[in-house]
């Protein structure tokens, strides 16, 4: 592929995360508490996480290994931090769930699955055949960009996988009902897993530095942010005594 026709391609993908930002911020994703029959088939939710977030493993390690270019020591890290969130999010995430009988629609899967193949792909491609020695030298491992981006991403996956914990144990095995989070970041927004897996790919964009990781990042807080204002707004209708002071997405701001 040349360099011109990939680029216009992820230019291409930013303008469509921008385009359907308003849509996405209007309509309520049916999964999880907001799951409907409305949106036709329903699956259960472990297997559905499973088919939507394998193609970000498979497609980003396929098009990376076997790219043809020179594979720069920090994309091998990029590589590494890549899988290290999508084998939880693929093969341990889904198993850790205590939502037995759960379901989600079959359209919402095909769409993550889209979304996962063209993320995965840009990204893979990119780092497996565009990236240069130029770009990335031996010297970027003490590069500003490199080491707060490894500090954001650690970071923000402790969030997340701290927060994903809290919600796991939130209940008792058998209990149904929803209760209000208090642990953690719980105690600044309703959503800190959504928090935290956007800071997580602020910080690989920044180590990156490039076209595809920044489409991802902008594409990670177009999914995340509506979801994050709708559980919000679930939250305070359905708990009278939820706290006010406890924002949707952003600590003290959103």
């Amino acid at each position: 592929m040349k360099d011109t026709t990939f680029t216009l391609l992820v230019y291409s993908w930013i303008a469509i995360a921008i385009f359907i930002f308003p849509l996405v911020v209007k309509i309520v994703a049916p999964y999880g508490r907001h799951t409907t029959k409305k949106w036709g088939a329903l699956i259960d939710n472990r297997i559905g996480w499973i088919l939507m977030e394998m193609p970000a493993l498979l497609v980003f390690a396929g098009f990376y290994l076997f790219g043809s270019g020179p594979k720069p020591s920090v994309t091998w890290v990029l590589f590494s931090l890549w899988v290290l969130h999508y084998v939880n999010r693929t093969l341990i995430f889904p198993f850790r769930l205590r939502t037995s009988g759960k379901k989600m629609p079959v359209a919402i899967i095909f769409m993550a699955i889209g979304f996962n193949l063209v993320n995965g792909f840009i990204n893979g491609y990119y780092l497996g055949t565009m990236a240069t020695l130029e770009q990335y030298p031996l010297g970027y491992w003490m590069d500003i960009r490199f080491i707060l981006g490894i500090l954001l991403f650690f970071g923000g996956m402790f969030i997340n996988w701290q927060s994903d914990n809290i919600l796991i144990h939130l209940r008792k095995p058998g209990e149904t009902s929803y209760v209000i989070p208090q642990k953690g970041f719980f105690r600044f927004v309703s959503c800190p897993n959504h928090f935290g897996e956007i800071v997580e790919w602020a910080g690989f964009a920044m180590i990156a530095w490039c076209l595809p990781a920044l489409a991802f990042f902008v594409w990670t807080v177009v999914n995340l942010l509506p979801r994050a204002l709708h559980h919000h707004k679930w939250y305070k209708e359905k708990f009278q005594d939820y706290p006010p002071e406890r924002k949707a997405l952003f600590p003290f701001f959103l």
